[in-house]
């Protein structure tokens, strides 16, 4: 079993950056990928972007170029990077394994990009 716990999210001006932190307790050994997904206002949570056990990394290409996924492994931490961010960009984004495990779905946290 695996607890995901996400911070760092805001509100923030179109054009800005934020940092967002996930850190994983439990047994993350076998896990092969990371993913950060992101649920905007009335539409469903949809995979913003992926890093796999050995560092490779895919995006939605509604981010790629601006949004960067990395891993700690010492401290089980997974990072989101989010430059020239849009009102587009507005949602709560949660982390979780890639393919997702339904009980795996932390809080998220919330980004608000105002135009």
């Amino acid at each position: 079993q695996v607890q995901f716990v996400e911070s760092g999210g805001g509100l923030v001006q179109a054009g800005g950056s934020l940092r967002l932190s996930c850190v994983a307790f439990g047994s993350t050994s076998n896990i092969i990928a990371f993913g950060w997904y992101r649920q905007a206002p009335g539409k469903q949570r949809e995979l913003v972007a992926v890093i796999s056990r050995g560092g490779s990394t895919n995006y939605d290409d509604s981010v790629k170029g601006r949004f960067t996924i990395t891993r700690d492994y010492l401290k089980s931490t997974v990072y989101l990077q989010m430059n020239s961010l849009k009102p587009e960009d507005t949602g709560v984004y949660y982390c979780n394994v890639h393919p997702v495990r339904d009980d795996y779905w932390g809080q998220g946290t919330q980004v608000t990009v105002s135009s």
